[in-house]
Order: structure tokens, then sequence, then C-alpha cells
């Protein structure tokens, strides 16, 4: 692919998305960015002639196909992807309703599946491309209050773990990025993050206190989203970009748990099993 590339980003009207937009018109690239709607895109990025905002609901197949079809006639090609747009719903399991767990499921997981649905067409038939989907340490990871947030993210995961090998052989690539906390709008209430709906005693002291505690770190994340833009960047114009990035020195340090909780599972299964074999042969 060319050195100057069309870059597709979902959830570009604010946050990250704002951020990697951004940083890949500073790099020289056309940006295609799509956000529910396409005048507050163009507002939070900035006027660019390599600018093309397009509003679009990623849980709609026709939107997405719409808004490929016009990054096509503008930009005539798509060359990276970046599954960005999602939210957060916070919360215990039991006070999350089935409404929101299934939204929680249709926004961060099927809304990726349809926009990368509506892309993939094109990168075959260029035969390359780069699918970059942002996936959290709560896809690597379950943790309190985030239940339905943590299934939707450990959905991407494997699909993405998936994808890989079905795209490989057309040259297209693709990146889990796993960050961290950073100073994105994922906290902001009435933004990213829905509380939940249900209420039940046993949980009520437990909720009122977490939301009390994440509302209180929105903006003091240690992560710097403008730097894990910049590092986007130099993933994707990578001639091996990397098949996950941990992004932020928790996030590693997640990741290095998870591994050493596995090793002492495996660790575990191996003496039990020498122990059920000692135990046959006496």
């Amino acid at each position: 692919m060319a050195s100057n590339k069309t870059w597709f980003i979902t959830g570009a009207g604010r946050g990250l998305g704002v951020d990697i937009a951004q940083a890949a018109l500073k790099a020289g690239h056309q940006v295609v960015a799509t956000g529910r709607a396409a005048d507050r895109v163009r507002q939070a990025i900035g006027d660019h002639d390599n600018l093309l905002a397009v509003a679009l609901d990623i849980t709609d197949p026709n939107a997405a196909s719409a808004a490929a079809e016009r990054a096509m006639e503008r930009f005539g090609s798509i060359d990276v992807l970046v599954n960005n747009a999602g939210n957060f719903y916070a919360g215990f399991f039991e006070v999350i309703s089935d409404e929101q767990f299934r939204a929680q499921m249709e926004t961060n997981f099927f809304g990726q599946l349809t926009v990368t649905r509506a892309i993939l067409p094109i990168m075959r038939q260029q035969r390359g491309g780069h699918v970059i989907t942002i996936s959290s340490t709560a896809g690597l990871v379950g943790q309190e209050f985030v239940a339905a947030y943590s299934a939707s993210k450990f959905a991407l995961e494997g699909w993405m773990e998936s994808l890989r090998f079905d795209l490989e052989p057309y040259g297209i690539r693709t990146t889990i990025v796993e960050p961290g906390f950073f100073r994105t709008e994922l906290l902001v209430e009435g933004a990213s993050t829905l509380w939940p709906e249900l209420t039940i005693e046993d949980y009520d002291e437990r909720t009122k206190a977490t939301i009390a505690a994440w509302s209180s770190m929105n903006g003091k994340q240690g992560g710097d989203p403008r730097k894990l833009a910049a590092a986007l960047i130099t993933i994707a114009g990578s001639a091996e970009p990397p098949l996950r990035f941990l992004a932020g020195a928790d996030a590693v340090a997640t990741a290095e748990g998870k591994a050493a909780d596995l090793v002492a599972q495996a660790d575990a299964y191996r003496e039990l099993s020498s122990s059920l074999e000692h135990d046959d042969a006496a």
C-alpha cells in the first residue's frame, strides 16, 4: 500500500477517536471520520482538506455500507479501519437490565462486526488493509462492576484472534489494541458511561460507592490518548504490525498477571494429573 493511506475511524466525534483522526491527518493520511453526527465530528477534529466526516450508527448495516461507499467515492481506497466506537454499561451483573446488557453487546461487539463487514470486501479487492480494533484490559481479565463491558470486550478478543486467519491470505493484517486507563471520555456520564437501571438492596451501597469512585477518576487517568494515537500511526505503518498492542504500563502489568495466573493453573493441572497417574499405577 502507498505510504499515504485512507483511514476509516469510528467513534471519531469525541475522545480517543478525535486524537487518532488528528494524528492520521498530521501524518499526511486521508481520514474518513465517523460518528453519530457528522457536524460534531468535523467540529471536534477541525476542518482539513483530507477529512471526510460521515454520520454513522455502527449498529446499522445500511449506514455502514453507505459510509464505506462515500469513503471510496472520495478517496478511492480504505487502507486502515479503526474500530474505536463503543460505550460502557457499568454495574454489577444483577443490576444491569437485560436490555442494557444486550445494548452493550450490540454496540461494543456486533457494531464492530457490522462496520468490518462493510469494509472487508474493499480490502479484499485491494488485496491489502489493516483492521485495528480497540479492546481493553477488561477484555483480558474480568473486573468488578464491568460484567457487561468485559463480556463485550472478551467477545471482541476472540473474534479478532480468529479473524486474522481469515484475512491473512488477502494481505489484510489485524491488531487488537488493549489500553489501560487513558484520559478518554469512557467515564463521562451521558457520553460513554451508562449506570445500572435496576436497584437491588444488597448491591445499593456498593453501587453508590463505586459510581462515586469512578466518577472522581475521570480526567485523572494516567494514559495520554495523544500518545496512544501516535503509536497507532506507527503500528499501521509497520510492514509486520503486531497482533496485539498493550497500551500503558497498567495494561502490561494486567497482561503479565494474567499470564502468570495461567502458568500457575497449568502447573497445578500437571501436578494433579501426575498425582492421578501415580494413584492409578499404585
